[in-house]
């Protein structure tokens, strides 16, 4: 894959405090890589900082975003990254009209949680963090234990050990 091949994209990147470092850092590395713009979307301004203490700036809040404006959107996991974004009235509705407008999504660990609140997952195949099983199935979706699944522009993975096939797939799912 050709190291532009995500030049003029505009990829989203939403996430809050307690993020999985590297869930965030390498996929969003991956795609800039791959010549993407890259927007780390959030509940509120400034900075947010992952569970290992990677800080990372807030270009826009959630309240702000519009999903015409982004090509993909990648959702990093971290347990109370992810449980804490799902409430996020904002954010839910972010997800729901970028899954709603057909656009690609990277989602892995337990950032598939936002998905179910964003009724996101009906008929999808997936994978994830073991523990979000059940409530991925209950959102709709078909859940694999897979290192990376992608399906119906759907690219998922379980857990960091997953992060090399995620960024290959991303970038190239995301390039279409």
């Amino acid at each position: 894959m050709s190291n532009q091949a995500l030049e003029n994209k505009k990829i989203a990147i939403l996430a809050t405090n307690g993020f999985e470092d590297s869930e965030l850092t390498s996929p969003r590395d991956a795609v800039a890589e791959a010549g993407a713009t890259i927007t780390v979307i959030s509940t509120e301004t400034g900075e947010i900082e992952g569970k290992n203490g990677e800080k990372v700036t807030v270009d826009q809040t959630a309240a702000d975003a519009n999903a015409a404006d982004f090509d993909a959107l990648i959702l990093p996991g971290g347990t109370g990254n992810a449980d804490t974004i799902r409430t996020d009235e904002k954010a839910v509705a972010f997800v729901r009209e970028i899954t709603q407008a057909e656009k690609p999504v990277g989602v892995i660990c337990h950032g598939g949680w936002i998905l179910a609140d964003a009724d996101a997952l009906k008929d999808v195949t997936i994978t994830s963090y073991p523990s979000l099983k059940t409530d991925l199935s209950n959102a709709g979706a078909t859940w694999v234990d897979e290192e990376v699944r992608v399906d119906k522009r759907f690219v998922s993975s379980r857990t960091p050990d997953d992060l090399p096939a995620f960024n290959e797939a991303i970038v190239e799912e995301f390039a279409k």
